[in-house]
């Protein structure tokens, strides 16, 4: 009798939920194009060395006036390959702070709503030619204009 009073609950049972398959609205993955005289747009470089680590960190932000952008950070030490991150997503301007949201990371989509990927920069000083930023964490980036086809090479 248990058994047959187990069977008929197990079939009153709701079915088992399907995983449903998140999307991030489309605020998070939409990028919206700048102002066109921004004088941030463009390709960015960094090179400094940092204490604690050998060899010299570069870093590559590309803005593109459409609100689109690359990043990349690379390490390169003596006989020894590069080593890097590359992200791809969105910037904007908040007045004197760059924000970059990543929606892909070395490759691959990120959860645009974890706040690791979203990283905001106090714009220091802006010129044509040079831009300088400061991370929350206090970290100086002193970056130069670079031609719009320059990529870091790896």
């Amino acid at each position: 009798m248990a058994t047959i009073t187990l069977a008929v609950l197990a079939g009153c049972a709701a079915p088992p939920q399907q995983p449903s398959s998140q999307v991030a609205p489309e605020s998070l993955t939409t990028c919206k194009p700048g102002a066109s005289e921004d004088m941030l747009t463009g390709v960015w470089l960094s090179m400094r060395r940092q204490p604690g680590v050998s060899g010299e960190l570069k870093t590559f932000i590309e803005l593109r006036p459409d609100g689109t952008m690359n990043y990349a950070e690379q390490l390169t030490r003596p006989k020894r390959a590069p080593q890097g991150l590359a992200e791809k997503g969105c910037w904007y301007r908040e007045g004197q702070t760059l924000v970059l949201r990543t929606l892909e990371s070395n490759g691959s989509p990120v959860d645009p709503e974890d706040p690791i990927y979203m990283n905001r920069y106090e714009i220091k000083s802006e010129a044509r030619e040079r831009l300088q930023l400061t991370s929350p964490e206090g970290a100086r980036l002193d970056a130069k204009r670079m031609p719009p086809d320059y990529r870091l090479s790896w």
